[in-house]
């Protein structure tokens, strides 16, 4: 794959809402809201936002040549790893057995990893541990989420719900059976990320590739939705763009010149309306832009 890696460092900020849903329910906690427990803020994971990154990428692309998903569903990731060993069968192997391969020289070991890179998109971009007994070798990948938190502190509500079918014939005589689901009323999240240059040049993650994320980041919540996750959008994607690989200004003066502020006479908010948005200026190096 012949492409040019990135030359400038990112950063951006995503701003996204929840309307009567739960946008990353806790497995460990019945599957409500996550929640900082000391702030009440919510909290969506990183890997929740890359699955959603993933998925639309699936979409839009359609496996076109070096497009692919590597981590995905019902994906047997070490029968994927065999695959870059069969293309290249001349390659003098430490040991092959069923489940376990490895190059014997460390080029070789590279030459994997590169070829796993671009063929698979998630992996150009995530990164993946690809050492689970069918070793392609372990990418790091330039862009990364932080956690989303919430601007302000959620309310998780307890809905019950009715079901008229039942599931076992032992309660075929009642009449419905009962439910919960916990729903967000409104919740405005933001979550902030990185693109790393260098790392881009090490995973030849492109120009392209930049420009597909954003379109994931913007769109991603209309190809994910469920019944459970309520009413979720993307509201504001503000990236910043240094003019140089190393970058021109610490990631974290960046984040705060975009301050989120709750407007005084919403009390209680309800909807993106009900916050006022402001960017500072930048500092010399250093571009804005808005993608949403």
């Amino acid at each position: 794959m012949n492409k040019t890696p990135l030359t400038k460092r990112y950063e951006f900020v995503l701003l996204f809402d929840v309307e009567n849903g739960n946008p990353n329910g806790d497995p460990d906690a019945g599957n409500l809201p996550r929640i900082d427990p000391e702030t009440g803020c919510g909290l969506v994971t990183d890997v929740c936002m890359k699955r959603k990154v993933r998925n639309y990428i699936e979409l839009a692309q359609e496996n076109a040549p070096s497009y692919e998903i590597y981590v995905k569903e019902a994906a047997v990731l070490n029968n994927l790893n065999k695959e870059a060993f069969q293309h290249h069968p001349d390659m003098e192997l430490k040991e092959k057995k069923a489940e376990k391969m490895e190059a014997k020289k460390r080029d070789d070991q590279q030459i994997l990893a590169r070829w796993m890179c671009d063929k698979y998109y998630d992996i150009r971009a995530f990164g993946a541990v690809m050492t689970t007994g069918v070793n392609c070798g372990q990418v790091r990948g330039p862009v990364q989420f932080s956690f989303s938190k919430s601007v302000d502190p959620i309310s998780p509500v307890d809905v019950t719900i009715t079901r008229m079918a039942v599931t076992n014939e032992r309660d075929a005589e009642k009449e419905r059976t009962m439910g919960r689901k916990s729903i967000v009323p409104y919740g405005l999240y933001r979550m902030e990320g990185f693109i790393s240059a260098p790392l881009a040049n090490q995973t030849n993650f492109g120009e392209e590739d930049l420009e597909l994320l954003w379109s994931a980041l913007v769109n991603m919540f209309d190809h994910d939705r469920s019944a459970s996750r309520g009413k979720m959008a993307a509201q504001k994607l503000i990236v910043f763009e240094h003019e140089s690989k190393l970058g021109n200004a610490p990631a974290h003066k960046l984040f705060k010149l975009v301050q989120v502020e709750r407007r005084p006479e919403s009390e209680l908010p309800r909807s993106f309306d009900d916050y006022e948005v402001t960017i500072g200026d930048a500092p010399g190096g250093v571009n804005i832009l808005e993608k949403l």
